[in-house]
């Protein structure tokens, strides 16, 4: 070969070797410039890793409202392709840049494909934002064919998986943009960015499209499985703290009480009737006309004794939260502070008119209510500071934050050019839940830690999980679609990592059905919703229109009172469960109410079902969703001459109870359950340990005895928590959990010793044990082989026949 030659073929291979390695290692990752691209990729972890596209030259600040994780080095290698890829390989994922395209490909450890970039699907388009040069930024993903996606937030469309739609994320009353998915291969996909933004989905392409970005920015998380996703997403965005042991109770409210006198009065009457309550909610306009929206004090003369108020509350071992809105009126102490350091925001918001009547005629006068730039880390501080001297010095025990979306009416383009702290409100709209959530739990952990925060919010965003809120489905209307359509509402917003999710029991808007709760037709609807609500994490009946309480239903004997107050009291009886596997959302990232994909995601039958779930990880339930027993909305008798019945599939690989007969049955099939009107479909994995409390009239009204429900046929372990059940000092290592065990084959039962302390543990526990049989009825928990233990805090071991 001639010199010439050879030197010519070096100087090819030396080019190819220099455009392979055109990019630059860094602590984390590696940083590429491709065109006019710049690209860096940055491990969080092994499995969870930052992917980052800019335009060249483009100086950006990115600093994330979501996700709270710092970077930090972990174990990696580069290495370089013939084909001009460049791959980063953790312990547990490859990630590799086609240096030429600009293509990033995700694999696990052993090269199998993940999620690939689209050629050419990077796009970032300028855009002028508020004077400043920003851009509208879209990334498009390709997905298998088959492959199911969950996730996105609150969307209430009846779809479970959400693949082959399109859907325009921007917070509002009813749909919450969570720009999370999850996928049925074991990763999920953050896209942080704030703006309104489309998801976009067909078999050919996947796209996040937003309207505004500094930079396209987005998370692969590699979790293996849903948990393992679930618990990625909390490691980059935060962990759930506890609730308060009593949230986990039965909730009553309307819209709204006008007195404290009968806020009061309602709490009395469930006492006297020994029907289970823990929480009232006393709802808007405590504050008085409009023009003072959101005083955060009590100007209404039917609210003259606040503090005597909440004493008469809690006297009666209840609590109490009250609501409070993101937005003040004109003649507010506070509307003042915030208009002068031009803290306020200049868009319609509710209520529009100053009158308080619904629906407002355009004539009436308007409220002037405006939004607070809850971006401001300022703006934060004094609307608790407000709060804390109004409201939570007063002892009320959590917050109603409505509107946190917040509500946006009449809509215009230039109300999006509002400029808050942070920038544009376009550019930051989806995000506000996050931040005024976020601004009232830090300032009361601030003020004190003997009470735990506790939040109920109608609006969410990535992160929020970790301001210990609980998320409800907005302004539904009563109706059996929508009743439907809230499992699969609720499960998709628990797949993005917020574990916590309610609705308003019965329906917000009961118009539909005429004489509201005196109608057996709403009355049908409501106890089917009840039932449902019973399995979600927090039980709270609400609406407006027609009072929700069980009183209202009739009496002691009659079909629709005897229904739900069967209910309520299950509910109680689930509380060491629920408290139980609340200690596992805490402590090991674990989801309360689980999508079955989630644990059955080998069993295609289950992956796409939207009418069942799992609640914690042993209670498979089945929501009753139609009319079985009234004819229309005008129907003024229930007729129960027949008895309806509904289906349900049994997952795979693993055999099912009947949790109110004991029944058992093999899984993989559909079966038919029938339904009366006080019956809703339960069913209780095999190789399960169930520990149920006794009856009570309020959550802390007693501990025991504690029935420890053995569900045989697998093995089982399930681990008793509790605590002081109100402040942090869980926290610092203040509870007792103990480890129950079953071995199946030799019909063992191994309760550990009690680890750890905490003030008010109870010295000793009964516990009744009981091994469900097959095909044993005997009521609304069947009985079977009993054994009665009193626990002392040492390791026991029994044998169960």
């Amino acid at each position: 070969m001639h010199l010439k030659t050879l030197l010519s073929l070096f100087l090819i291979s030396f080019s190819t070797i220099q455009a392979q390695k055109s990019y630059t290692k860094t602590e984390y990752g590696l940083k590429a410039v491709i065109d006019s691209l710049v690209i860096e990729l940055q491990f969080y972890s092994s499995k969870n890793v930052r992917i980052v596209k800019s335009k060249k030259g483009f100086d950006f600040e990115k600093n994330s409202l979501s996700v709270i994780a710092e970077l930090k080095q972990i174990d990696f290698e580069i290495s370089d392709h013939i084909n001009q890829t460049v791959t980063l390989s953790s312990d547990d994922l490859k990630v590799s840049l086609d240096l030429v395209t600009g293509v990033i490909t995700f694999q696990d450890s052993n090269g199998t494909s993940l999620l690939k970039e689209k050629s050419d699907g990077t796009h970032l388009i300028p855009k002028m934002d508020l004077n400043e040069y920003s851009f509208r930024v879209k990334q498009e993903f390709q997905l298998d064919k088959d492959e199911f996606i969950f996730g996105l937030g609150q969307f209430q469309k009846g779809k479970m998986s959400q693949r082959n739609q399109e859907l325009f994320m921007r917070q509002d009353n009813k749909e919450t943009a969570v720009p999370i998915i999850q996928s049925n291969k074991g990763y999920g996909v953050f896209w942080d960015n704030y703006s309104p933004t489309t998801f976009y989905d067909n078999p050919e392409l996947t796209y996040f499209d937003s309207q505004l970005g500094d930079v396209i920015d987005y998370y692969f998380i590699y979790g293996k499985n849903a948990d393992g996703v679930v618990k990625g997403i909390r490691e980059l965005t935060g962990q759930a703290p506890m609730f308060p042991y009593w949230t986990f109770g039965y909730w009553q409210s309307k819209e709204r009480y006008v007195s404290q006198e009968e806020t009061i009065g309602v709490v009395k009457k469930y006492r006297d009737l020994k029907i289970p309550l823990d929480g009232i909610i006393q709802d808007w306009q405590y504050w008085g006309d409009n023009y003072h929206w959101n005083a955060m004090n009590f100007g209404n003369s039917n609210f003259s004794d606040p503090d005597d108020f909440v004493e008469q509350i809690h006297d009666l071992n209840a609590h109490i939260i009250i609501s409070v809105w993101a937005s003040f009126g004109p003649e507010t102490k506070q509307y003042e502070v915030l208009n002068k350091k031009d803290m306020l925001l200049d868009f319609t918001t509710y209520p529009q008119r100053a009158v308080n009547t619904w629906p407002a005629k355009p004539e009436d006068p308007l409220s002037g209510v405006k939004v607070y730039d809850a971006y401001n880390p300022k703006a934060r501080e004094i609307y608790w500071d407000f709060l804390n001297k109004g409201i939570f010095s007063k002892g009320f025990d959590g917050w109603w934050l409505d509107s946190t979306e917040p509500d946006h009416l009449e809509i215009k383009e230039e109300d999006f050019e509002n400029e808050t702290y942070l920038g544009s409100f376009r550019k930051v709209r989806n995000a506000f839940p996050l931040m005024t959530v976020g601004g009232v739990y830090k300032n009361q952990r601030e003020t004190t830690s003997d009470k735990r925060v506790f939040i109920l919010t109608r609006s969410a965003f990535a992160g929020q999980q970790r301001y210990a809120a609980n998320s409800w489905s907005g302004d539904v209307v009563s109706n059996w679609d929508n009743l439907s359509n809230q499992i699969s509402a609720g499960l998709n917003f628990v797949a993005t990592g917020i574990p916590y999710w309610n609705s308003d029991i019965g329906g917000f808007f009961a118009w539909e059905y005429p004489e509201g709760i005196k109608n057996p037709s709403f009355q049908e609807l409501y106890v089917r919703w009840l039932q449902y609500g019973t399995f979600t994490p927090m039980m709270r009946s609400h609406g407006t229109n027609t009072p929700r309480e069980i009183y209202q239903l009739g009496k002691r004997g009659d079909w629709n009172f005897d229904a739900v107050e069967k209910f309520i009291n299950l509910r109680y009886r689930l509380l060491p469960y629920l408290y139980s596997e609340s200690w596992q959302v805490t402590s090991n990232a674990s989801t309360l109410m689980r999508p079955l994909f989630m644990d059955f995601s080998e069993d295609l039958e289950a992956l796409d079902l939207n009418d069942e779930y799992m609640f914690g990880k042993s209670i498979l339930v089945a929501p009753v969703t139609e009319s079985f027993y009234t004819e229309g909305k005008n129907d003024s008798v229930a007729k129960f001459d027949k008895t309806g019945s509904r289906k349900v599939y049994l997952p795979t690989s693993t055999d099912w109870f009947d949790f109110w007969t004991g029944e058992k049955f093999t899984g993989g099939q559909e079966i038919e359950k029938e339904v009366p009107i006080d019956i809703m479909p339960i069913y209780v994995k095999a190789g399960s340990i169930l520990p149920l409390g006794p009856k009570v009239q309020y959550a802390n009204e007693k501990l025991g005895p504690i029935e420890i429900r053995i569900y045989p046929g697998a093995d089982a372990q399930f681990t008793y928590y509790d605590d002081e059940r109100d402040n942090y000092n869980y926290e610092n290592g203040s509870y007792a959990t103990i480890e129950f065990k079953w071995d199946d084959s030799k019909n063992k039962l191994t309760i550990g010793k009690r680890k750890g302390d905490f003030k008010g543990l109870p010295e000793n526990i009964e516990f009744n044990i009981l091994k469900v049989k097959d095909k044993n009825s005997s009521g609304i928990f069947p009985s079977a082989t009993k054994t009665n233990l009193l626990y002392t805090g040492k390791s026991k071991t029994l044998h169960i026949k």
